[in-house]
């Protein structure tokens, strides 16, 4: 099962870019359950005050989710696919929201990088070679008491689900992606599905990684089964010393 991988996958987002939007919208549940997602970092007061890193926003689907579930945040979005984030700068945004045309390990090597308090991540952990490194980048960009939402195609580990993804693909995703000329993106979208973890081993990746508190919740509709939000921390804040 060959996927594509780092320049090659980059520049097949680059090359599909002007279609993505309309091929998202062929899914139902796509913005809703990027909401839900987005809305179960439960970020108090509207995010006010707060950073939150908007990581791989592809067009901006990821990035308007959190605008909604948090509209007082400081958003920052950032993709490696100058096509997509060109198709997000062409939408309209308020001020409190940035796009930068970056990697999640360039972010943090940064001269100005800065912390987060909550990371949103949609559909961004299949499509990168190093997970586990990426998962480090991410907790080292995370505040103290930080929030992560990972967004993810990841299979539950039921033949049913595995067998229902089979045929979205084959009767609506691939066709589509062929009619637009971009049939290579969506025949990598879906290998790369099958090749990734299933929900229980990504949870368990999580953990492995330190971050604590990890949740593994459904989205609703079609998708429950195929598509999952995982919710984690970088755990408490450590205790103040007690004064002798």
């Amino acid at each position: 099962m060959t996927l594509l991988q780092d320049h090659d996958l980059t520049a097949a987002f680059d090359h599909a870019a002007h279609t993505y939007d309309q091929i998202a919208a062929v899914n139902p549940g796509h913005h809703t359950d990027l909401h839900r997602s987005a809305r179960r970092l439960r970020l108090p007061d509207g995010g006010n005050g707060l950073r939150v890193l908007d990581l791989g926003c592809g067009t901006g689907a990821s990035t308007r989710a959190l605008l909604r579930a948090a509209p007082h945040a400081h958003i920052t979005a950032v993709d490696a696919s100058a096509g997509m984030l060109e198709r997000a700068l062409a939408k309209p945004w308020p001020g409190t929201v940035r796009f930068l045309h970056l990697t999640a390990e360039e972010l943090l090597a940064a001269e100005d990088a800065q912390s987060y308090d909550a990371v949103f991540a949609a559909y961004l952990f299949r499509n990168v070679t190093h997970q586990d490194a990426v998962l480090a980048d991410v907790r080292a960009l995370l505040t103290t008491g930080g929030r992560l939402s990972v967004h993810e195609y990841s299979l539950s580990g039921s033949p049913v689900h595995r067998a229902l993804w089979e045929a979205v693909c084959r009767g609506m995703i691939i066709p589509a992606g062929t009619l637009t000329g971009d049939r290579r993106l969506y025949h990598h979208l879906r290998r790369s599905v099958l090749a990734f973890d299933t929900a229980p081993a990504f949870a368990a990746r999580l953990t492995r990684a330190g971050f604590a508190g990890v949740r593994t919740l459904p989205v609703a509709g079609w998708q429950t089964g195929i598509v999952h939000t995982f919710l984690a921390g970088t755990g408490p804040r450590p205790a103040k010393p007690v004064a002798p």
